[in-house]
C-alpha cells in the first residue's frame, strides 16, 4: 500500500495536473468503488465541478471541489491514479501515475484495470485503476472531511508532530511493540510497513521492543529518524510510487536507500550481519539484530 511519501508525491503531481480543471463527466465501471452513491449520482455530483485544490490526510487524497463538496480517494493496496493529457494525433499521450505499480497498468487506457474515468472539459482524463478493486472514491461535505480528519493521528511531517507529543504516545502504550505504535493510524498518520521498518533501523531500535522499554534518548532518536526517513523518501518521490512523464517513466527513487525493508537474507548495509524478517501482528517486519537492540 502506498504510504505517506508516495501519496504526498502523487498529491503534488495532481496539483500541477488537475488544479483548476472542470469535470465534464465521471464514468464508473465498478459500482462498489463509489458507494453509497450510484454510478449516476456520482457522475451528477461531479459534473461541472472545478477542482480548486488537492490535499492529503494520512494516506487519503482530498480533491477540493467548487461548491461545498470534496472528493476523497483511497488507493488501498493496488490502486493507481493516472492522469492523461489530451491526445494529439501522431504523438504519444503524456501520462503520469502514482500508487501501486502494476504490469500493463498504463497501456491502452482505459484497460481492464480501469474502474473510474473522470473526463475534464479540456479533454484530459484521470483514470482510477485498481488490480484488486479495494480502492475507493467518496464524495463528501465539510462535515465528512472533519470526521475523516478526526479518525487519524498526528501528521509526522507537520509542526504538530512534536517530540513531546511523540514521547507522550510511547508513554501511553508501554506494552505495545514500537512497530505497532508506528503503524497505528489513529496515533501517527501515514506511516506504513516500509517506513516503520526503516525508521526503527535508522534509530537502532528493534521493532518488537515494547514501548515501555525505550529510553528517552532512544525515543528522541526514533522521532528524528521518522522525520528524516520520510523527508528523504519524499525527496526521492517515494518507494512504491511510479511517476511518469511519458509511458517510459521511471519509478520512485527511494529503493536504493532501503536498509532493511524487502532485504531478507541480504547483508546489512551497516554491519556484517544479515537482515531478518519476522511477522509482527501479521505484518512482515525487517531488521538487523546486530544494529538494532
Amino acid at each position: 500500500m502506498p504510504e505517506l511519501p508516495e501519496v504526498e508525491t502523487l498529491r503534488r503531481e495532481l496539483v500541477e495536473a488537475v488544479k483548476g480543471k472542470i469535470i465534464k463527466s465521471a464514468e464508473v465501471r465498478w459500482a462498489k468503488m463509489v458507494r453509497p452513491l450510484s454510478e449516476k449520482e456520482f457522475d451528477q455530483k461531479l459534473k461541472n465541478k472545478k477542482i480548486t485544490d488537492v490535499k492529503r490526510r494520512a494516506k487519503i487524497l482530498i480533491f477540493d471541489l467548487s461548491g461545498k463538496d470534496f472528493l476523497m480517494v483511497h488507493l488501498k493496496l493496488t490502486g493507481q491514479l493516472i492522469f492523461q493529457k489530451l491526445k494529439i494525433k501522431g504523438q504519444k499521450s503524456k501520462v503520469f501515475t502514482g500508487g501501486h505499480p502494476q504490469k500493463d497498468g498504463v497501456d491502452n487506457l482505459p484497460n481492464k484495470f480501469t474502474h473510474i474515468i473522470i473526463t475534464f472539459k479540456d479533454g484530459s482524463k484521470l483514470y482510477f485503476n485498481d488490480l484488486r478493486k479495494f480502492g475507493w472514491m467518496r464524495i463528501t461535505d465539510k462535515e465528512g472531511i472533519e470526521k475523516l480528519s478526526g479518525e487519524f493521528g498526528l501528521e509526522p511531517l507537520l509542526k504538530e508532530f512534536t517530540l513531546e507529543k511523540f514521547k507522550a504516545i510511547i508513554k501511553k502504550y508501554p506494552k505495545r511493540k514500537i512497530k505497532q505504535i508506528l503503524l497505528d493510524q489513529t496515533l501517527i498518520a501515514g506511516i506504513g510497513n516500509i517506513y516503520a521498518d526503516e525508521s526503527a533501523f535508522d534509530a537502532g531500535i528493534l521493532p518488537i521492543r515494547p514501548a515501555g522499554k525505550i529510553k528517552e534518548a532512544e525515543a528522541n532518536k526514533l522521532y528524528q529518524s521518522i522525520k528524516k526517513i520520510l523527508k528523504l523518501s519524499l525527496s526521492k518521490k517515494g518507494t512504491s510510487a511510479d511517476t511518469y512523464v511519458q509511458l517510459n517513466g521511471q519509478p520512485g527513487g527511494f529503493v536504493p536507500y532501503l536498509k532493511v525493508y524487502g532485504r531478507k537474507g541480504e547483508k546489512c548495509k551497516k554491519c556484517d550481519g544479515m537482515v531478518k524478517r519476522i511477522k509482527v501482528n501479521g505484518r512482515g517486519t525487517h531488521f538487523c539484530e546486530k544494529c538494532q537492540k
